[in-house]
């Protein structure tokens, strides 16, 4: 199958509804490629290991790439995404450049190139991230290793936002908890809850992709016995009570869902959100307050944040 990669030189602001407008057209994932990436003081403290080159960035403004099947609709979908993109100028979001350009590349080159930069990671006190191609020795008997096999669909769980979470749920989670994780993905959030100790955890997403992606990692981890992978809207026609949720989502979608997570909550249950940026902090955190959350914590990494709440009363 011959592939296109669709290139849209943006700004960060714009960096999640981009690439939410090349996921709902089809792209089951994104590459980011931001400078200020170059700049940054990584954090080190788990021994995260960063290989980055100039080159592959652009010199202002962000590069977000999506890749999408060569066929007769190909050139619908691009202008669609155009279309698309020039709309969020309506919500005050700033697009920068907005180019976008399309070009063919091979499938085999792409879809191994990424491996070399996708190594073990400790991305918290307990919990090392690894793919599935690479061998790894726990340092420690008490450490915690999750496999990953991200494919070309989802990053490899490292993501700040990710990172935020995972750390959220070692703090937060007690053995025994039940859990459900908004927006799974590659189901790393769940993976790790179950290997923090959740009796239960249901994993729910949208897209079909993530289902069976989500499917496959529990099994490589061998916690399908705690794990249920299944397709849903968020929390729509959930009938569990749990004693945590954790969604890695998209502020905005983040702030429509605060209300029936605070119902579908055990009393004295805990919400964990991130995927939120600095700008979206105050929105977010309204939303929880409004729903009756007491905020426990607001943590942050890089640009992102994670915003921890509290159901303190019945109902």
């Amino acid at each position: 199958m011959k592939w296109s990669e669709i290139c849209i030189h943006t700004t960060q602001d714009a960096v999640e509804p981009v690439s939410n407008i090349l996921h709902e057209a089809g792209a089951s994932g994104v590459v980011i490629e931001d400078p200020q990436d170059l700049e940054r003081v990584w954090e080190t403290k788990y021994g995260e290991i960063y290989q980055l080159s100039p080159d592959d960035y652009p010199q202002e403004g962000v590069l977000v790439k999506a890749y999408l099947p060569v066929n007769s609709f190909l050139g619908d979908t691009v202008d669609a995404i155009k279309e698309a993109i020039n709309q969020l100028l309506q919500f005050d979001i700033d697009i920068g450049h907005n180019t976008v350009s399309v070009s063919e590349v091979n499938e085999e080159e792409w879809a191994s190139a990424w491996k070399k930069y996708y190594k073990p990671v400790k991305v918290s006190e307990q919990i090392t991230i690894t793919p599935t191609w690479e061998e790894y020795q726990r340092i420690h008997d008490k450490e915690l290793v999750i496999e990953l096999d991200p494919g070309m669909a989802f990053g490899t769980g490292t993501h700040p936002t990710t990172v935020l979470c995972i750390q959220a749920l070692e703090r937060h989670l007690s053995k025994g908890d039940t859990v459900i994780d908004v927006g799974t993905g590659s189901g790393v959030l769940s993976i790790a809850a179950a290997k923090l100790g959740a009796s239960k955890v249901d994993a729910i997403d949208l897209d079909d992709v993530a289902v069976q992606s989500a499917r496959l990692n529990v099994k490589l981890n061998k916690v399908q016995n705690v794990v249920s992978v299944k397709q849903g809207n968020l929390l729509e026609g959930v009938a569990t009570t749990p004693n945590v949720i954790v969604a890695n989502i998209l502020a905005d979608v983040i702030v429509k869902m605060t209300d029936d997570a605070y119902q579908s909550l055990n009393p004295g249950g805990k919400i964990i959100t991130s995927g939120i940026i600095k700008g979206k902090k105050a929105d977010v955190k309204e939303a929880m307050n409004r729903s009756g959350f007491e905020i426990l914590e607001i943590v942050e990494m890089e640009d992102w944040l994670a915003i921890i709440g509290k159901k303190t009363r019945v109902g």
